[in-house]
């Protein structure tokens, strides 16, 4: 009866037959600079990305906090309770589709019987009591592959939800990587703003000097002070930011803010990787979660176009029971009292006013859609890919460009301040010389982050490494998977 299964069957998508991620060549090494976030990184083809990608930034506070992060997250456990929920009911259809459906059945019930009702009224009515018991036995033929595809759309749920889990996995493990370097780099802002305003105050203090010994006008005064205001009124944002970036942090361990005790991150004790996996892009689509739960949509689709297929053909059923019936509690199965049924039922559509066949072609559309989703998921992964690998590349450009910037504006400050003081340039061009290191120093702190942020993406990017240590949902074995 297997040969006469309706189909589609599913086939994998197959991978783009694509050798590069980006139109041009990438740079297998990057620039360098120095300081934090400044070391070259070498981008290795066709390696694969670790299980614990993490470790490469060699903290073990972050690696700390991912693994309390892993054993804690509620978005976590969330994803792994709907897993359960799939592969339950997975288990569920099977017994319902595929085994014999075996029922005990049992009654007493005290009648009364009027012979008046058979056109005998001079009888008198008659009480009795009626006993009965009965096994029954009902099997469905999957002659044409209904029960099978609806199966199969249960078992792509199943294994969409764990697709689903690992994406979770994944995306958690880097939002904690990226929400420690944003917090690294706002310290790293939040000390250079400090800086500033120190040095700021020091060179009011200079010009107030100045002032009082009539060197310098009461309006310098009033232009230094209206700058220390300026800078001092950006570190409140600084530290709102910094407050909301560590409050996160809880939430990703499955804590209150109030009662979470998280680890501290800067930029110096972070350590960018050096070395760069980059996956094949054919193997891309087996990498990312988010493309394998895809897939599943679209096998799901497929096998629902099976259901629909088969649903135009006839399906054939056994029932049957045996048990026994009788008026004396003590009397059961003694002989004379068994009762037994067995039939066999044959049910073929033939007019339902263009019901079923509408069915199918709305499943094939559905088929179609998920195709075209499928489709784009892809695109977008490759899209995601190719920005990150762009942006590591004109990240270290921008770290490099940012540096000889920095250190160009540290050394025109330090010089206009001494000629200030000497009285050979203007308190404009001193102004315009720490409007100008104040710059150069955030854009340094923000080219730094941004290296390590880009770096995490591209761990993210290629999938995260989950097929190394799939999770799956709690208290369910490889043996009991579906």
């Amino acid at each position: 009866m297997g040969g006469c299964a309706v189909g589609p069957d599913f086939r994998e998508p197959d991978a783009p037959q694509v050798e590069s991620y980006t139109p041009t060549p990438v740079a297998g090494e990057t620039a360098s600079a120095p300081g934090p976030g400044g070391a070259a990184q070498r981008l290795v083809a066709g390696e694969e990305v670790p299980a614990q990608w993490w470790i490469l930034f060699r903290s073990p506070a972050l690696d700390q906090l991912i693994r309390q992060a892993l054993a804690d997250s509620p978005t976590l456990a969330s994803a792994q309770a709907t897993l359960r929920v799939a592969e339950e009911n997975l288990r569920a259809a099977r017994g319902a589709l595929f085994s014999p459906q075996f029922d005990a059945k049992g009654s007493a019930g005290r009648q009364r019987f009027s012979p008046a009702a058979i056109g005998m009224p001079q009888i008198p009515p008659v009480e009795f009591n009626l006993y009965n018991a009965s096994v029954s036995i009902g099997y469905y033929f999957d002659l044409f592959g209904s029960a099978r595809r609806e199966f199969e759309a249960l078992q792509s749920e199943a294994d969409y939800q764990q697709f689903q889990l690992q994406a979770a996995y994944v995306t958690l493990t880097a939002n904690v990587v990226t929400t420690a370097i944003r917090e690294a780099a706002l310290r790293a802002q939040l000390e250079a703003t400090q800086e500033i305003l120190a040095a700021e105050e020091k060179q009011l203090a200079i010009v107030e000097r100045q002032v009082a010994l009539g060197g310098a006008a009461r309006s310098d005064v009033l232009t230094q002070r209206s700058q220390v205001a300026q800078t001092r009124a950006g570190l409140p944002a600084i530290e709102k930011d910094l407050a909301r970036t560590r409050h996160l942090f809880s939430v990703f361990v499955g804590k209150l803010p109030g009662e979470a005790q998280m680890p501290e991150f800067t930029l110096a004790a972070l350590e960018l990787p050096q070395e760069l996996p980059v996956s094949l892009p054919s193997a891309l689509v087996r990498d990312r979660p988010d493309i394998r739960a895809a897939e599943e949509l679209l096998h799901r689709a497929s096998a629902k176009v099976g259901v629909a297929t088969a649903n135009l053909y006839p399906q054939l059923t056994l029932t049957g029971s045996y048990g026994s019936l009788t008026n004396v509690s003590g009397d059961w199965f003694t002989a004379g009292t068994s009762v037994w049924s067995f039939g066999v039922g044959l049910a073929q559509p033939l007019f339902r006013g263009g019901q079923l066949t509408a069915q199918r072609r709305a499943a094939i559309a559905a088929y179609d859609q998920a195709a075209a989703q499928y489709r784009e998921v892809v695109l977008r992964a490759f899209q995601n890919v190719a920005d990150t690998l762009r942006a590591l590349e004109l990240d270290a450009q921008t770290l490099q460009a940012q540096s000889e910037a920095a250190t160009a504006a540290r050394e025109a400050l330090d010089l206009t301040q001494k000629q200030y003081e000497l009285g050979a340039a203007t308190y404009l061009a001193l102004l315009t010389a720490q409007r100008q290191f104040q710059q150069a120093k955030i854009g340094l702190v923000q080219a730094q982050a941004a290296r390590f942020a880009d770096s995490a993406a591209l761990f993210q990017a290629l999938g995260g490494g989950w097929w190394h240590e799939p999770i799956r949902s709690h208290g369910v074995s490889d043996q009991d998977k579906p």
